[in-house]
């Protein structure tokens, strides 16, 4: 696995390591299965804390990306699943927004469902 810190980034090192493993994974590049390193030892190579790569770890497994299990350590899931995490985070935000933008004009909920569904359906969309 190939990942580089830059400590001079404005982004923190925990999430430069988490969007870089993230896209090996969705590339190919980590296979399903996978073992990453260690988080001692991943610290040690790259130069962090051991709380930084743990930090990156924990969102990724959290993400749907990474499984840990103690004493087995850390491997790849399955893409698909991944990508169903990330197609439900969309889709809450998509509702999320929708249902604050509701509350703003004050719609009745009601309304608000149908003309939902209204396009849900359309094929025009």
């Amino acid at each position: 696995m190939i990942v580089e810190i830059d400590p001079d980034a404005a982004t923190p090192p925990y999430e430069q390591l988490r969007t870089q493993i993230a896209a090996l994974i969705r590339t190919g590049k980590l296979a399903v299965g996978a073992r990453l390193p260690s988080i001692r030892q991943l610290a040690r190579d790259l130069g962090l804390a051991a709380g930084t790569v743990a930090r990156a770890y924990r969102e990724l497994e959290a993400a749907g990306y990474l499984r840990g299990r103690a004493g087995q350590g850390t491997v790849v899931r399955d893409i698909p699943a991944v990508l169903e995490t990330e197609r439900t985070a969309r889709l809450t935000d998509a509702a999320r927004a929708y249902a604050a933008t509701v509350r703003e004009l004050g719609i009745d909920i009601d309304v608000a469902l149908t003309t939902a569904r209204y396009h849900l359906t359309d094929p025009a969309g």
